[in-house]
């Protein structure tokens, strides 16, 4: 099982631009141990007689039916902006000329 070392923890948290102390050093080094060895334990267990899945139960449809209900009229809609122009919505502009 591969081991993380102080000089490569010193050298993730320079490539992060994070201030680690030297006692940060030895913590992080032992933590980020063993997340790897929990990660190695995991991929020893899968199999090639076990398929991959996304889900332990299968899905299906988990969406409501989609029923037609009347909505806003432009007017109402527009009723409440702020400004509106057009039939639109008026909002300030983001984007200058070039976009």
């Amino acid at each position: 099982m591969p081991s993380i070392s102080r000089d490569e923890v010193a050298h993730l948290a320079r490539l992060a631009r994070l201030a680690v102390s030297d006692d940060e050093l030895d913590l992080f080094a032992g933590q980020l141990d063993q997340i790897v060895g929990a990660v190695a334990a995991v991929g020893s267990v899968a199999d090639q007689d076990i398929p991959p899945t996304s889900h332990a139960v299968p899905l299906t449809n988990v969406f409501r039916a989609d029923i037609v209900r009347p909505g806003l009229t432009q007017a109402q809609a527009l009723a409440a902006a702020p400004a509106a122009e057009d039939g639109r919505f008026r909002v300030p502009r983001i984007l200058g000329e070039e976009a």
